[in-house]
Order: C-alpha cells, then structure tokens, then sequence
C-alpha cells in the first residue's frame, strides 16, 4: 500500500484553540516576536520542539501506574537500569531529569578551560554547557552537509579528515569526541555506521573517549537499515547494539527517542568517571537510582525504549517528515533534503535572500508562519548559533534554517496537510518580509529569551 497509516488508534484528545492571523500578530508583539515566549494555548500547530512533546502509549501510562516511589533502590530504577543496559549495551547508567543535565555533569567531570570538544554539529545546549566551562565546541560537517539540495543518504556525517587534523594539531586539548545523532543542527540528518565506526578508530588511535548524542538513536537506526549497504536485514535492536558498541558512553534526552515528556541520563563504560559523575548527580539531581524523576517517570521512559525499536513505528515516523518535505519541494519551497527524522528544515536563507543573515531570515520566517497559521517553529541559525563566545562579535552559520519539530504520535496527516499548504502561502507573499533585530538578549542560549523588533 501507497498509503502508510499511524500504527496506532487514538484513545484521548486534547481541543486546539482557533485564533485569527490580527490575534496572532498582536499575541506576537506581546511576546517580543519571540515564538518561546508565547503561551501554548496561543499556538494551533506546536512545531517548537520534539522534545517531551510526545504522546505516550496506553503501555506507558499503565507502566507509570506501578511506579515505585522509593528514594533509594526503587523497583522502577532496576527496571529502567536493565531496559538501557540491553539497549545501549553499558555498564554504568546515571539517571538524569533531561539531556542537558546529562551534558552539564559529563562536561563539568571531563572540560577544562581552553579544552576542544569536537563534533559533526552541537546543538545548542551541549554547545552551552561546553562553553559555559571555558571549552570551544567545534563543528566539523561533512562537506555534503553545506549544500541542502541534495539527496545524500548520509549527511549527519563527521568530516574525517579535519577530526583527524584537529586531533594531530591538539589532542592535549581535547577531552573528548561527541557525534550528535541524527544531526539536529545539520537537518536532522542521519550518520552512517560507517562514519560512527571511524569517528571511534580515530578517537582511539589518538585515546580520546567516545560520546554519543543519543536523543535521536532509532531515528538515526532507522536510516542506516534503509540507506547503508549490508543493513537491510538487520534488526533495528541489532543496529542500534552496534552503534553504541563503538562508543564509551552516551547522553540522552529521553524526551525525543524515549518517547515521554521528561527524564535523561548518562552512560559509560569508565568505572571510575561513572563514580564522579554520580557524586555530582547527588549535589544537583538527586540519589543515583533515581536522579531526578520520579519511580512513574523511570518505568515510562523504560517502556518508551522498547516501543520507539519497533519499525512498524519507525516506518510512520520516518514517512510522515519526508510526506511534508516532498511536497514543500515538489511546491518549489527551499527545504533541506534528504528529508530527516524528526523534523522539517525549511532553507531561510534561500526563502528569504533579500533578508541578510543579521537580520536574522530565520526568525523573519518563523514569526510569518505563526502570524499566518499559527504554526510554531524555531530559527536554527544566526539567532541560535551566531554569537561568538569569546569576543561576542556575530558570526552567521553556515545554514539559515528553521526547524518545525514533529511532535511523536501527536498530529494526523491533516495537520500536515495544513502545515503544507500555510508554508506554501508564505513563500507566495516572501517578498513582503522584513528583518529583525535584537532588543533584548541573555549572555547564554539567547534564542529562548531574547526579544526582538521587525525592520521596516
């Protein structure tokens, strides 16, 4: 069949309240024309963000009944211990509220000042939390990742060359390596078990750990059964053991690939950093057996990695992002291709190149769908990624892009159909668009409070 449908029936439903393009330019106003900063109720189709927006399955909720809320060595710990063991294939789990906790105890155990922390792209709360220690974080994309017309399976890719340049150079400076996967920043662009397997050979040779970014891991398992040569019968289980089999450890936001609305944590196979991260766990977070969530939250979150392996599901996921990608191109709209994973990647630089980047294209463009449509997405680009830590000059990515996050098990294929049919009437009338500028911003990820004014 042409047609794939959810893999699921719909037992619950929460109403979205209509409003009028004047209403949503005057909320707009109020909120600085910063999308973060609009109430949800304003908002007809939540695009901001995939993480912990997902709709958790009856087995989930009846997992969370049977929580047990013991502070220390509750049932539910063991559990979720042993779902992430079979999966990832580490020894040691460290339980955390969300991925960025997961980040902050990592790096506060491992970057020092002046240190270099390597990746195919960060997003920007690991970029964050490297820079807040002092650290640089480096991006090195693969060539392919720069140009967002083609169709190359594997654009999430390390640039192997320049890793291993960098490393020549500054290995001393060097904690260690991360690969983000499927690469938010780039457009949710998937890794190859090649590359992740020469990444590891790299870092190895040169006695760098390994970290995975694993927000999105059976997303990114998913494209290498597709996509790479010599996986088509392999289980997604199978594939996902191997991709982590490279690494020395992990962080994960359980609010993507997990499929529940809060929770982390952190692997690795070092017993002794295991132990340093864990007497950090307790300053911040809480008891290492439960870190920060509840005993409901540990059995979710064990249920939800089960259920994210099956590709009956995976399959729907994965087509419902490319049904919206192929007709935004097939409209003649710029979006990144391949289609990704888990969200779509609208070009706002190509959109927009009457706009400048520091006049940020990318906010331009998403203030316009929430004013027409009420459609909420976020800029991934000057705004996001363009400050300069250290000298605080402005400094434009490669990519002006804005990302409509797709929420897992939330929307129907008529939202999208909406959501096509908004961003086409949008690029119709591109050419009435204005930039903005910054009013007001933070010293750290300015994107989630900064305000703003439009150009002309």
């Amino acid at each position: 069949m042409r047609t794939i449908i959810e893999p699921f029936r719909i037992k619950s439903i929460e109403p979205i309240e209509m409003s009028s393009p004047e209403m949503r330019s005057e909320w707009l106003t109020e909120a600085g024309h910063n999308l973060f900063r609009l109430p949800a109720e304003r908002v007809l189709i939540d695009l901001l963000t995939d993480s912990g927006t997902a709709a958790m399955s009856a087995r989930q909720w009846g997992a969370m009944m049977a929580g047990d809320e013991s502070y220390a060595g509750a049932r539910s710990w063991y559990r979720f211990e042993e779902t992430v063991r079979r999966v990832f294939g580490f020894a040691h789990v460290v339980p955390t509220h969300q991925g960025r906790a997961a980040e902050r105890i990592l790096f506060g155990c491992t970057v020092n000042s002046g240190d270099v922390v390597p990746s195919n792209a960060h997003f920007d709360t690991t970029r964050a939390n490297i820079e807040y220690l002092g650290g640089h974080a480096v991006d090195l994309p693969c060539a392919e990742a720069a140009d967002p017309t083609t169709d190359e399976p594997f654009k999430g890719n390390v640039d192997l060359a320049a890793l291993e340049a960098l490393l020549d150079a500054r290995a001393d400076d060097v904690p260690l390596i991360m690969l983000t996967i499927t690469n938010n920043t780039g457009g949710g662009q998937p890794v190859s078990m090649a590359n992740i397997r020469a990444v590891a050979e790299l870092a190895h040779r040169f006695g760098k750990p390994l970290y995975i970014d694993a927000c999105r891991f059976a997303e990114n398992a998913w494209f290498i059964k597709q996509r790479e040569p010599g996986y088509a019968g392999t289980s997604i289980p199978e594939i996902v053991h191997e991709m982590f089999s490279h690494a020395d450890g992990c962080t994960m936001s359980a609010k993507k690939d997990a499929l529940v609305n809060i929770g982390g944590f952190l692997c690795t196979r070092d017993p002794s950093l295991a132990e340093r991260e864990k007497n950090l766990l307790i300053l911040s977070e809480g008891f290492p057996t439960y870190g920060g969530l509840a005993g409901r939250d540990l059995e979710a979150i064990a249920a939800g990695l089960e259920e994210v392996l099956h590709e009956d599901y995976l399959r729907y996921r994965i087509v419902s992002t490319a049904y919206v990608v192929d007709h935004l191109h097939d409209a003649g709209v710029p979006v990144v291709r391949p289609a990704g994973g888990h969200a779509v990647y609208l070009d706002a630089g190509r959109f927009l190149p009457h706009i400048p980047a520091l006049q940020y294209p990318g906010q331009s463009l998403a203030a316009a769908l929430y004013q027409h449509a009420g459609i909420r997405g976020v800029e991934i680009g000057t705004v996001m990624a363009g400050r300069d830590p250290d000298t605080g000059a402005e400094r434009p990515p490669q990519l002006e892009l804005v990302r409509l996050a797709i929420p897992r098990r939330v929307y129907t294929q008529s939202h999208m159909d909406y959501v096509v049919e908004a961003i086409v009437e949008v690029f119709e009338r591109r050419d009435r668009l204005a930039g903005y500028r910054i009013t007001d911003e933070p010293p750290f990820l300015r994107h989630f409070t900064a305000t703003f004014a439009p150009l002309g």
